[in-house]
């Protein structure tokens, strides 16, 4: 059996839980390798301090089975903007079984053009950006549409990383999986998503990142232009 390929591309302020959820899931795939994709080799900061190792630059990076773009606030504003970047998202994602993303990855794709037409979602805080990438959201923490799938914000990661295993390996697999990293959910509160979260709560997230949806859309419709 030929071994599973799974890529995730990495670049400077992305959100690491993005990124190390849907890693830790993936990584126990029977028969396949993690490649970790960045411009360099050198460590890629994260929006939290800790800095990721690549193990393959975009030059050097395999062809993939699967490619993962993590999301991440002003991360995704400059990846967005970088050709580089986009290219190699556009080569990996003609021949790749599945392309991905969590959280507002999804808007990494959609400037690579590979949304355009299709539903998906991305952070609920973002999810009026979609449509400047031609992508129609869907309310749904996961959205396949094709081989294209695409996760809601941070967390949702783990899910999606399970929903993959349980399309490529198999349910037994994913729920081995499942309970080998002990995922039983229970927080404390139920407010973590806006349809349940008091509204002074969500008023308060989405004044927080204004700014950041703005440099976001800026970023889109400066390479919509170009």
């Amino acid at each position: 059996m030929a071994t599973f390929k799974i890529g995730f591309l990495i670049f400077p302020n992305l959100t690491q839980l993005d990124f190390t959820g849907p890693l830790q899931v993936l990584a126990r795939v029977p028969d396949s390798a993690v490649h970790i994709v960045a411009k360099t080799l050198d460590p890629v900061p994260s929006d939290c301090g800790l800095s990721l190792l690549p193990t393959h630059t975009l030059a050097d990076c395999p062809p993939l089975d699967l490619i993962c773009v993590p999301g991440g606030g002003l991360g995704v504003a400059s990846a967005v903007r970088d050709p580089e970047t986009l290219k190699f998202v556009r080569t990996q994602a003609r021949n790749a079984k599945y392309v991905t993303s969590v959280c507002t990855g999804a808007l990494i794709l959609g400037a690579a053009g590979i949304l355009q037409g299709r539903r998906a979602t991305t952070h609920w805080a973002f999810t009026g950006l979609l449509p400047l990438v031609g992508a129609r959201y869907e309310k749904a923490r996961i959205v396949k549409d094709g081989n294209v799938i695409t996760a809601g914000g941070v967390t949702s990661g783990i899910d999606f990383g399970l929903f993959i295993v349980s399309e490529i390996a198999g349910e037994e697999t994913a729920k081995a999986i499942q309970l080998a990293i002990e995922y039983d959910p229970a927080p404390q509160f139920d407010c973590g998503h806006p349809d349940r979260a008091p509204s002074g709560v969500v008023e308060k997230i989405v004044s927080r990142y204004g700014d950041l949806n703005s440099a976001i859309r800026t970023a889109l419709e400066q390479v919509a232009r170009e």
